[in-house]
């Protein structure tokens, strides 16, 4: 039972993260946490001391509170990470603050609230893991070091002691290439475009996009050594990258008799950007190959000893033959050992969960077993929805984290399956003989529907459940605003009854509202929820609005939270429409479609202009930013507008990474949306039918041109939030109340 994990978390701290690190180094990270998120005045009220012995077990993270009042908060931990959980702890539950993504309320009381006696935690999850190899593209990828070390302390604050660490890694792998005898033109060739990394990295794509400038390598090169430094100075365990198995197509020219198999297409793409190379697992090359990329990575960097690779994500094996998978699975893992003798491989389990028809109990067992039990550690990514530990007889003996991957993409829209993220880790911990070492969150994307990863986050240092979530919510609403107000407490219970409360295995983070889609006739509108509710928390936020509204936090959520309004808004409109061209009614047909395409979405991109946050602005010049000339800043807005929209060049993945942003929904969303209903309409004036086709092929005109777009768009705020929240809500609350949209 527990005792089972217990073994294998005892062989996995001997392979990983073991040594005992320098307490005195991670103390010191710490406060220099605290001065940054407080001000050096209230950090001196604070005392941090890092000592390993506070852990009565060891490898589990333990920290203790005590002091306050007349006296300094002390805070005490067995790392550095926990010592900033345990920071983070006494912030939230005895001064009431909050620290998020979108901005942190940190108003400390006066004097410093008193700890009863002394508090100590201990985490039952000896790992707390974060990312996911799509986030490193989808949120993390234009990112300078100024924007890393808020993430790294958010990440200390949240209690992750385990995340990847994976910049950089292109600039090895050409050192690599070159020494082999590739051309820098064939290097060029197979690295994709800086947004679409990830799947580069997981041998899903190669050259779409690119090629990687020569600045580039050197600038993630740098950030990358910043980045391990910081996570290190916390206790944190780095996971760095492996040798997976694909190579670039020169590799045949380098070596003619290596043997490779090419792979099957990826996400609609053809074989110019996809069905790439794999290395026959018993090809003398294989070793070669992985064993080089890791020393130089190593020697680079240093390392903690725990590596990440993934052979066949979201991809086919070219053989079911367990014998096949079992030696593919084995040479990745001796390549590793082969530098690092303590090598400990981290897998994203997703290919199990992906394709099931695939991954049968045969095939499972082949991956799983040609690894030494405890030197294999097992995402199982998506088990908040899909879990695979319980068809698997909990990963045939491997350990493996409980992750909620919650979001895809990096979708806005509000989203959760709060019970299930709730009650999941805890089933877990119990199920049969589990070999559950930790808890781990694994977005696509971030800065979203922050109330769940606080939840993931909290869970991760208890033992049980929360007892009530109803009354969590509510005091999370209080932490986040500073005060609490009944209002807003209502509003965020009846946002945890719906859009919160997403329940089965259909649950999935991504938004496929029409709002966010090409638009088409046979559109799916039905949600999990009532709206009711969420008109509902829009009236009482608004009428928190009085109180709160000089909360940044507040702000945010009022925004998004009409953003949601206004999403439901246009499904609504959108279902009138269709019903007025199916009926041939042209005067209603004008209506629902001016209303939705002429009034309700420039409110929006009104609305979402008014915070930082929803910017198209700010995000296409975070990605210009990193550019070293006017060229090189062209490239790599061009890059994040088509992962934005298109995701290729022929709209491979559309809209997959969808956002609502200022600048997106007038320029991109608006226009495909008059389009459409000027076509419905001309369908119906002129008695000819709609075609899909045409349209599509009419549309991808507009799409494409705002990929190739010059067009720049204010990386400031402009208008009050909650000014133009009350606009858009009374002018459309009242229609929705008095229509039969209920």
């Amino acid at each position: 039972m527990e005792a089972v994990a217990v073994a294998v978390g005892v062989l996995l701290l001997a392979g990983a993260g073991g040594a005992a690190g320098d307490e005195a180094g991670e103390a010191a990270a710490v406060r220099a946490l605290v001065a940054r998120l407080l001000g050096p005045g209230p950090a001196a009220n604070f005392s941090v001391s890092v000592e390993r012995a506070l852990a009565a077990e060891p490898g589990f993270d333990t920290y203790s509170l005590s002091g306050g009042g007349a006296a300094l908060v002390r805070v005490r931990g067995s790392t550095g990470v926990a010592a900033a959980a345990g920071l983070h702890r006494y912030l939230r539950d005895f001064c009431g603050c909050h620290v998020a993504w979108s901005g942190s309320q940190l108003r400390l009381p006066r004097p410093l609230p008193a700890v009863p006696g002394e508090l100590t935690e201990a985490t039952p999850n000896r790992y707390r893991y974060y990312q996911n190899v799509c986030t490193q593209s989808y949120s993390f990828v234009w990112w300078d070091w100024a924007r890393w070390e808020r993430e790294i302390d958010w990440m200390a604050l949240n209690g992750i002691n385990l995340a990847l660490a994976w910049s950089g890694q292109e600039a090895i792998w050409q050192r690599v290439y070159l020494a082999l005898g590739l051309t820098q033109a064939e290097i060029d060739e197979f690295f994709t475009g800086p947004a679409f990394l990830a799947w580069g990295r997981m041998g899903n794509l190669h050259t779409w996009d690119g090629p990687l400038p020569h600045a580039w390598h050197i600038k993630q090169l740098y950030l990358q050594h910043r980045i391990l430094d910081r996570m290190r100075c916390f206790g944190m365990i780095p996971v760095l990258p492996a040798f997976s198995g694909h190579v670039p197509r020169a590799i045949t020219r380098v070596f003619p008799r290596v043997n490779v198999t090419q792979m099957g297409s990826w996400g609609h793409f053809n074989c110019s950007y996809s069905c790439s190379f794999l290395l026959a697992p018993e090809d003398p090359i294989f070793p070669i190959l992985g064993s080089l990329f890791l020393r130089e990575l190593t020697k680079e960097f240093g390392t903690d000893h725990i590596y990440g690779a993934d052979t066949f994500n979201e991809m086919q094996p070219p053989s079911s033959e367990p014998s096949y998978l079992a030696a593919a699975t084995a040479a990745v893992y001796e390549a590793m050992i082969a530098v690092d003798a303590h090598a400990v491989w981290l897998l994203q389990g997703w290919l199990f969960q992906h394709q099931p028809q695939f991954w049968g109990p045969a095939q499972v067992r082949a991956v799983l077993g040609a690894v030494p039990r405890g030197r294999l550690l097992v995402l199982d990514l998506f088990a908040e929805s899909q879990p695979v530990y319980t068809r698997t007889a909990s990963f045939q003996g491997q350990p493996f984290i409980w992750c909620m991957l919650h979001n895809f993409g990096g979708n806005h829209g509000l989203f959760g399956a709060l019970e299930a993220v709730n009650r999941g880790p805890q089933a877990a911990r119990l199920f049969p003989n589990s070999t559950m070492v930790g808890t781990g969150m694994a977005p696509e994307g971030i800065s979203q529907n922050e109330v769940v990863y606080s939840l993931m986050a909290e869970l991760s240092w208890r033992k049980d459940p929360v007892p009530d979530l109803a009354a969590w919510v509510t005091s999370f609403a209080a932490q986040r605003y500073g005060v609490s107000h009944p209002d807003a407490g209502a509003a965020w219970r009846l946002l945890l009854r719906s859009v919160y409360n997403c329940s089965g295995e259909a649950c999935r983070g991504h938004n496929h509202s029409p709002l966010v889609r090409r638009p088409s006739l046979q559109m799916n509108t039905t949600v999990w929820y009532n709206r009711s509710d969420v008109f509902e928390a829009w009236r009482l936020l608004l009428s928190a609005a009085a109180t709160l509204a000089a909360s940044p936090t507040f702000r945010y959520d009022l925004l998004d939270v009409t953003r949601q309004a206004v999403q439901e808004l246009v499904s609504l409109y959108y279902e009138e429409a269709r019903s007025a061209y199916l009926s041939k009614e042209l005067r209603s047909l004008l209506r629902a479609g001016g209303i939705l395409a002429y009034e309700l979405l420039p409110a929006l991109d009104e609305v979402l202009a008014s915070d930082s946050h929803f910017l198209l602005g700010s995000w296409l010049e975070q990605a210009r930013a990193v550019a070293v000339s006017e060229a090189e800043a062209d490239f790599y807005e061009q890059n994040s507008r088509y992962q934005l929209t298109l995701w290729g060049p022929e709209g491979n993945i559309l809209d997959y990474a969808n956002k609502q942003l200022a600048g997106l929904v007038a320029c991109y969303y608006t226009p495909r949306w008059r389009l459409f209903l000027e076509a419905l309409a001309t369908s119906v004036a002129q008695g000819i039918p709609f075609q899909q086709h045409q349209f599509d092929k009419n549309v991808f005109q507009l799409e494409q041109a705002f990929v190739l777009s010059k067009q720049r768009y204010p990386s400031q705020p402009r208008g009050d939030t909650v000014d133009l929240a009350k606009k858009i809500f009374l002018k459309y609350y009242p229609r929705w109340v008095a229509s039969a949209w209920e």
